[in-house]
């Protein structure tokens, strides 16, 4: 049996394993990121990669000053991690219109005007339907009315998954290929890392494992309650040019992307692990963007995916030291906020490694919320 050592090691090559390798490669700590499939490959490779630290899941509330931050952090990270890797991931600050085709999608438009125009750097108006067709003429005219805003970001969410596992290789990092079936540890001490083809030895584990965390809890004896949450997204060829901003509307969002494909979903299902895109969710994915571009009916699938984003049971994250295993660290449930939260995942997880605190806000994210007897 093959046998290595590392000073962490980081089980899962998402966002967030990778986001914690690089700023432990930062602060000169070598660690060890260990991936089943390959980095990237699971949701952090297939979400559509837009970055709103303004609206969502406990945004506003307890993961909004986290997200805010995160968020700071990508705008520092995208020209430095280009100039180190070479990885271009099209981080770029972007325009969208959302639509209310029904009376009740009113207030949510409202809500994004004010969170808009009292962020710094973002901006957000209500549009005419004359105004809308401006703006880009495929928009369907059947609505009550619109809201353009600005100031969101996005990234193809694959680049920027490698990009920051290349940057922490360039710092001492490694990718190790494997499957792992165990932790063997002593009191507050993880010793081993357990793989189907090996043993690492290290100082210091991180949990980074998305949907499959709970395959941890028998190792540690912890509750680690994430579960995968499915979601699917077609990529449509226009065959035309490119829409001039992304669209939302009636349950259907269009993401426009540098290489001219829609990115159009995404929806959100509890299905376990079952990663197979459906044909019957493709025909509803269709019927709602098709009500807000209707040109789209007959665009070419160019791509179907489905991805399992980490969910907790409060939709927070889960960050911080394990209860009864200090050299253990979580990094997980991140929900459908991976991409944005992952710079502030892996800076706070970082912190803690190397020096027992973090200034970012992750008081409201410790492991302690869920005992083991839950």
């Amino acid at each position: 049996m093959t046998a290595s050592t590392t000073d962490v090691a980081i089980i899962g090559g998402g966002a967030a394993g990778c986001a914690v390798a690089y700023y432990l490669a930062e602060a000169g700590v070598k660690s060890t990121i260990i991936e089943r499939e390959g980095i990237g490959s699971q949701a952090s490779g297939f979400a559509a990669g837009g970055l709103n630290p303004l609206q969502g899941a406990g945004i506003p509330g307890p993961l909004g000053a986290f997200a805010w931050e995160s968020f700071r952090m990508h705008h520092g990270l995208a020209a430095e991690l280009r100039e180190r890797t070479g990885i271009d991931y099209e981080f770029r600050t972007v325009s969208a219109v959302h639509l209310a085709l029904e009376e009740d999608e009113l207030p949510g438009l409202r809500e994004t005007v004010d969170l808009f125009t009292a962020a710094e750097g973002f901006e957000a108006e209500f549009l005419e339907p004359q105004h809308v067709a401006e703006l880009e003429p495929r928009i369907t005219p059947n609505f009550i009315r619109g809201v353009r805003e600005y100031g969101n970001a996005a990234l193809d969410s694959l680049g920027f998954t490698r990009a920051l596992a290349a940057a922490a290789e360039s710092g001492g990092a490694s990718v190790r290929p494997g499957t792992v079936c165990g932790i063997q540890a002593d009191g507050n001490a993880a010793l081993r890392v357990s793989l189907e083809d090996g043993v690492i030895e290290c100082g210091r584990v991180v949990l980074a494992l998305g949907p499959w965390s709970r395959r941890a809890e028998a190792w540690l004896d912890a509750c680690i309650p994430v579960d995968p949450l499915k979601g699917e997204i077609l990529r449509l060829d226009t065959a035309d040019r490119p829409l001039t901003c992304d669209v939302s509307g009636g349950g259907g969002s269009i993401y426009n992307k540098p290489d001219g494909l829609a990115w159009c979903g995404t929806t959100e299902e509890w299905r376990g692990f079952d990663r197979q895109p459906l044909a019957e969710t493709e025909q509803e994915i269709r019927r709602r963007i098709v009500r807000i571009v209707p040109g789209l009916a007959q665009a070419r699938l160019a791509k179907h995916t489905a991805c399992l984003r980490p969910v907790t049971p409060d939709w927070l994250p889960i960050l911080g030291r394990l209860p009864g295993c200090g050299n253990v660290c979580l990094a997980t449930g991140a929900g459908k906020k991976g991409i944005l939260l992952a710079p502030a995942i892996g800076k706070s997880v970082a912190d803690l490694i190397t020096s027992g605190k973090t200034a970012l806000p992750i008081a409201a994210f410790s492991p302690e919320r869920f005992p083991p007897d839950n």
